[in-house]
């Protein structure tokens, strides 16, 4: 029988943002996530997301920097982060609606892939790339 210490659980996404309590909010408003804890510091928030955790911290800390590096934030809209934040919705296009009407930047209006699923983008507060779609049918 094998071993459970060999089969890990994805437990977090951090995300790294210039500020974390107006990430946290943002993610709550735009993609409809409740707030699992903001720290009193604001350098620590959480998103509940089912089970894995969204989490934010700030793009630069002392405790890591020196450790294991700075993070490489893009500098135009036409850079990327090497991350994208994905979530799937029943409505896409509502979804889609809500997130740009809360402050969402429309890159791709929802459209049909042809691997089946329905797909739109937008970029958040820090121009990092969320995908708002469908299960894939």
């Amino acid at each position: 029988m094998a071993s459970n210490i060999m089969r890990p659980a994805f437990a977090y996404t951090v995300v790294y943002v210039k500020d974390v309590a107006k990430s946290v909010e943002f993610y709550s408003r735009a993609f409809g996530h409740n707030v699992r804890r903001l720290d009193e510091s604001h350098r620590w928030g959480e998103l509940e997301s089912g089970q894995t955790t969204i989490a934010f911290t700030p793009l630069h800390q002392h405790e890591t920097d020196d450790l294991t590096g700075k993070v490489q934030a893009t500098h135009s809209a036409r850079e990327r982060a090497p991350i994208e934040v994905c979530f799937c919705y029943p409505d896409v296009d509502a979804a889609f609606k809500r997130a740009v009407e809360n402050g969402a930047v429309a890159v791709s209006e929802p459209e049909d892939k042809e691997w089946g699923q329905k797909v739109g983008y937008v970029r958040d507060i820090d121009g990092i790339v969320v995908r708002i779609g469908s299960h894939v049918k």
